[in-house]
């Protein structure tokens, strides 16, 4: 090796360990002068942030990180995740909250009809409860004796005191054909009882329905009615989801031709445990039944400022001279009572069954990146004559027209569909 091949060898050694050495011990130094100091990647702290101190937090996980026993349990994702929903939970809205990527797969699977799990639409109470909405038509919940109001206070032996709905529903879904049992109080009960459930794949089925005589509906008792030869529509929507506006239109076009016909005599709309969904189809299905124009809800904003979303099609079922019931109850939440509300307000169909659940509150989905959502309340509804159903914890709910309660010595007859239908056609 030539001597000047040595000379560049050796500078280029020498800068190597001089950067080294003054890498090392600048990285130790500033590492033992570290402050922790808010970094957001591509998005700058909004304004709001510079009125609080975030010392606090930093140093709390820090020490967190630095002190827990058992380090293989402190995520750094599952610290922020944590934050975060600490953080919107602590506006007391039940409804505002963080959905961290499994959960925002689990809410879109369930909206698109399909999910593993008992079947249950789950909400909050005003004491912060885990507490079941509806569950669904033919769930294993439901087919366990699970009902709307029930209070889900364990799940497998664990409390769910302080749990949220994402806590509420990671551990109640699970693999298909295991086994969870929930520890409920029923409504009316003050101690609990564990109800063990099977869990499945649920596939909702968002609209179901048919054209029968009186006489063929096996879940009445009308036979020998002056009723019985008379046909109604009926039509069940289990959920506004991403099938649901499809599905109607297929079932509306089944059964047109008999509506015109005038074979039809009443239709029957059956929102009970209908826990909601999409706004904008509740506004779809009012247009099946809605002329064009007419008023389906009133949105108030923060600011006072109110916006009202009208039908903007034209549907196949707006005959008036079809009677017309929609069924509704305890189960009935959201988007159900947002339709319920229009159809009665236009005076297009009576309310007939129980009070339905009280959620006076819209909420709009924040696609955060990363698998993660938010859902946000925006803003309160109501029905185009001004009524607010309430706040969804202590909502006062739309009272039926006709009131009337399921025969609980006999599941198998149905006195809500039967008063629906003696109301539909004036009996």
């Amino acid at each position: 090796m030539t001597p000047k091949k040595v000379q560049v060898l050796i500078v280029a050694l020498i800068a190597f360990a001089g950067g080294y050495f003054f890498g090392t011990t600048k990285i130790s130094f500033d590492w033992a002068n570290y402050k922790p100091n808010i970094t957001v990647i591509n998005k700058e702290p909004p304004s709001s942030a510079s009125l609080v101190d975030f010392n606090l937090f930093w140093n709390v996980w820090d020490k967190l990180t630095t002190n827990y026993y058992d380090p293989k349990a402190v995520d750094p994702q599952k610290l922020l995740y944590g934050a975060i929903s600490g953080m919107v939970s602590s506006v007391g809205d039940p409804y505002t909250m963080f959905l961290p990527p499994q959960q925002q797969q689990n809410f879109q699977q369930q909206m698109a009809g399909q999910f593993t799990g008992i079947g249950a639409e789950l909400s909050t109470d005003a004491q912060h409860h885990i507490m079941v909405m509806a569950p669904l038509n033919g769930s294993p919940a439901q087919k366990a004796g699970v009902k709307p109001g029930d209070i889900i206070v364990t799940v497998d032996g664990k409390s769910t005191n302080g749990w949220d709905l994402n806590q509420a529903v990671n551990n109640i879904r699970g693999p298909k054909n295991s086994i969870v049992t929930l520890g409920i109080i029923h409504k009316g009960n003050s101690n609990p009882s564990d109800v063990k459930i099977t869990r499945g794949v649920i596939t909702v089925k968002s609209v179901d329905g048919w054209v029968k005589q009186v006489k063929d509906i096996p879940t009445v008792n009308l036979k020998n009615s002056s009723l019985s030869s008379d046909s109604i529509l009926y039509i069940q929507l289990s959920q506004f989801g991403d099938s649901t506006d499809t599905d109607l239109e297929n079932l509306v076009n089944k059964v047109v031709s008999q509506v015109n016909s005038g074979t039809v005599k009443g239709i029957v709309l059956d929102l009970r445990d209908n826990p909601g969904g999409y706004l904008t189809d509740a506004q779809f299905v009012a247009g099946e039944f809605l002329p064009n124009g007419a008023p389906v809800v009133k949105e108030e904003d923060a600011s006072g400022q109110m916006n009202t979303l009208y039908v903007n099609r034209t549907g196949k079922l707006t005959n008036t001279n079809i009677p017309m019931v929609v069924l509704i109850n305890k189960g009935t939440a959201s988007a159900s009572e947002i339709l319920s509300g229009a159809l009665r307000d236009n005076k297009r169909a009576e309310l007939v069954g129980e009070t339905s659940f009280g959620k006076g509150i819209v909420q709009e989905a924040i696609d955060l990146g990363g698998g993660a959502a938010m859902h946000v309340t925006i803003s309160k509804w109501l029905t185009p004559n001004g009524t607010w159903v309430g706040n969804g914890v202590n909502g006062a709910g739309l009272v039926p027209d006709v009131t009337v309660a399921l025969d609980p010595k006999d599941p198998s007859h149905d006195t809500q569909l039967e008063k629906a239908i003696q109301t539909v056609l004036g009996e």
